[in-house]
């Protein structure tokens, strides 16, 4: 029988915890925390977005960071075996939504954390609370233990689980990344991802609030075009939001931070450039004995329309029936093209997830073992991988945790 320990009572420590116990190890869980799980109960805003309930080939297309490495750990803890897992083993009930997002029958993230909790105490995982790691014990590139204070906790295999740096409320304040360090690794390039972006213009804090849906982002450095998607997405008092906004900002983490962006809004992306010319002269044929200010309720929504009647530079109470041919034209390539320079991302108090960690290079990924010290293990967020959002970034903290914690075992 080994003695485990596990630095991190998330996701991926938790499971870790779950799977090196199911050999009949002697596993201990050591968090910071009051409770487990802290940054399980914000997930999915309370509902906890557990998995996604795609083809294996779909969930690798949503993964960002080093989608190879997860190969090993993917197909060795399967999305099925998840749900299996915790619907047939701890006996959570759940559900499949739109999107293929998985969630608790119950909408409650509390009941994933004490399902989990529950199947922990009957495999006789012991968790210590309110307890901080702060040192490895290592001796000839060996493990040894941990060291708690003036508490030593001999271990013959660590695992490393204790998160990134997003929502450093939760726990996550980059622990993981000093102790890892320490240990002699490499941590890549952080960044805040699946985050909203702050602009330069201000007129954004007059759209506060307001969400928009079926647009379309595109965003351009040098004049040349190198990202756009469609969806939604939602306006902040210091720049935009939403689903669109956060995917992008997983995928251009690295560019915002360097240099500023433009960003351009299709507000009407279904309608093409002499289409949108054509319903405009419609709707002002419409609003003939109108002011221009009046003109656009038909096709914008309300609170937009103030902010693009005075980007036009149309005058508001210009009559309708005088707005002229190039006039218009330039209403329609602002609707098409709503300009915005992106000069930042949000802080990890508003991140989804950590984009970077300890490099993979140094990870071994059929074992999640370090390539560098015998017996030590890395999972979770702590590992440079990352994805979208909708249940992708739990999977990798389920199954690198039981790839971490199956490896020990065996």
């Amino acid at each position: 029988m080994k003695k485990v320990i596990i630095i991190g009572a998330g996701a991926a420590g938790m499971m870790a915890a779950y799977a090196a116990a199911s050999g009949a190890n002697s596993v201990q869980i050591i968090e910071k925390n009051e409770k487990c799980g802290k940054k399980i109960y914000i997930t999915g805003k309370g509902r906890c977005n557990l998995t996604n309930n795609c083809d294996i080939s779909d969930f690798f297309e949503h993964v960002i960071s080093n989608p190879r490495f997860l190969y090993s750990s993917v197909y060795g803890f399967t999305i099925e075996q998840t749900m299996e897992l915790f619907s047939k083993e701890l006996g959570l009930r759940i559900k499949t939504e739109r999107g293929n997002r998985v969630f608790p029958e119950s909408d409650k993230s509390s009941d994933v954390i004490n399902s989990l909790v529950k199947g922990l105490k009957e495999k006789g995982v012991k968790i210590i609370l309110n307890k901080r790691a702060e040192k490895l014990i290592i001796k000839d590139n060996v493990i040894k233990g941990v060291a708690c204070g003036n508490e030593i906790y001999e271990a013959d295999a660590v695992i490393i689980a204790a998160g990134g740096l997003s929502y450093p409320s939760t726990g996550s304040d980059g622990d993981g990344f000093r102790l890892a360090e320490s240990a002699g690794h490499s941590i890549t390039e952080t960044y805040p991802s699946l985050v909203p972006l702050i602009v330069r213009e201000t007129w954004v804090k007059e759209l506060m609030g307001l969400s928009l849906r079926n647009v379309s982002v595109s965003f351009y450095k040098d004049n040349k075009k190198i990202y756009s998607d469609f969806g939604e997405m939602l306006f902040t008092h210091f720049g935009v939001s939403g689903p669109l906004i956060l995917t992008a900002s997983s995928y251009l983490a690295k560019q915002i931070r360097s240099e500023n962006l433009t960003m351009y809004i299709d507000c009407k992306p279904a309608l093409s450039e002499e289409e949108l010319d054509m319903r405009l002269l419609r709707d002002f044929g419409e609003k003939k004995n109108c002011h221009f200010g009046n003109s656009l309720g038909k096709l914008l929504p309300r609170k937009l329309i103030p902010v693009v009647v005075k980007l036009s530079g149309i005058k508001e109470d210009k009559p309708v029936n005088s707005v002229s041919a190039a006039e218009r034209k330039k209403l329609m390539r602002l609707i098409k093209n709503l300009p915005l320079t992106i000069t930042g991302t949000g802080n990890y108090n508003e991140a989804v997830i950590t984009k970077g960690g300890v490099s993979v290079k140094e990870i071994n990924p059929s074992t999640m073992e370090s390539k560098l010290i015998k017996n030590l293990y890395f999972a979770g967020e702590i590992i440079d991988v990352d994805a979208l959002t909708g249940g992708y970034n739990l999977q990798i903290a389920w199954s690198t945790g039981y790839m971490a914690g199956k490896s020990i075992s065996e």
